[in-house]
């Protein structure tokens, strides 16, 4: 796959926009400079025909297509795509925020051509799922989980919530992000995407695995802020991870779709307490119990 590269970094001024508040305190107020995240629509092409189009935060784009891509079933796998680019005008000058994917010649022949899907995909950021409504559609067409021996001490997930926390550099300055990390079963971060939208940030590392060979994370530990949507363990389940956390509540069918595919889901991840919703085996008592069941990202 060729790939040029759309790292940006995380305080880049195309992330974080300031502008001018009217901010009160009491009955006294003061006029001060504020950040907010930026979001901007991106589109994804395939051959040059438009496929997307999606909510989200700058940065990371090749990884949100690809990872897009990947959990909405229009990849396989990362072979299935010859390269990625930033798309072309008609003067040949990159395109702001649209980027064009090619297909390898066999899955050109293969795969429909964007204007014959059932519907143009306009993803907001609080979309996620799309075209996906129901539990056995799913795991008609994706596996559960195979078994395995991956556990976790509950006391390297009583600390992931600060670690994640500590390296949101956008977040710390915006307040506006949702993350997404991936970690190890001892604790370690391996990878931190941000996005206004929980489901993007997820794309993001599954889109990371995708072009750097690190794909699946069926030793990794998914941990994300905020709730946890029937989406995001959708996406787990297509990435193979084991075990997602989370900082808040899960919806019903996201604790029904981890049980059905072999998932462990937690929740409400708070201090030193947690609520497990599914596969409990997975969380142990003693950090000294957990298996060395990590490989490098």
């Amino acid at each position: 796959m060729r790939v040029t590269s759309s790292w940006r970094s995380p305080l880049d001024p195309e992330r974080v926009l300031q502008v001018k508040t009217t901010h009160w305190q009491g009955n006294e107020r003061q006029v001060r400079e504020d950040n907010l995240t930026v979001e901007e629509p991106f589109e994804v092409r395939i051959a040059d025909q438009s496929l997307a189009v999606i909510m989200r935060t700058p940065g990371n784009d090749y990884e949100l297509a690809l990872g897009f891509l990947f959990t909405e079933g229009v990849i396989q796998n990362a072979s299935d795509v010859l390269k990625i680019e930033d798309a072309l005008d008609s003067d040949g000058l990159p395109l702001e925020n649209v980027v064009n994917v090619t297909l390898r010649a066999s899955e050109q022949c293969a795969a429909p051509a964007p204007t014959a899907f059932e519907r143009h995909f306009a993803v907001s950021a609080s979309c996620g799922l799309c075209g996906k409504n129901s539990i056995a559609d799913l795991m008609q067409t994706t596996p559960p989980l195979e078994p395995d021996t991956f556990c976790v001490a509950a006391s390297t997930l009583y600390q992931l919530a600060a670690e994640l926390r500590g390296q949101q550099a956008v977040f710390t300055h915006t307040g506006g992000l949702h993350a997404a990390g991936l970690f190890t079963p001892q604790g370690e971060l391996l990878l931190l995407r941000e996005d206004v939208g929980r489901h993007n940030a997820v794309d993001k590392l599954i889109g990371h695995g995708l072009l750097h060979g690190t794909y699946p994370y069926n030793h990794s530990i998914l941990m994300v802020s905020g709730r946890t949507s029937f989406e995001i363990i959708q996406k787990a389940l297509l990435a193979r991870i084991p075990c997602v956390v989370a900082i808040s509540a899960p919806s019903s069918l996201a604790v029904e779709l981890a049980e059905s595919s072999g998932m462990t889901l937690v929740g409400f991840l708070r201090g030193r307490s947690m609520n497990v919703y599914t596969h409990p085996q997975r969380v142990i008592a003693s950090s000294d119990e957990a298996q060395d069941d990590s490989t490098p990202l």
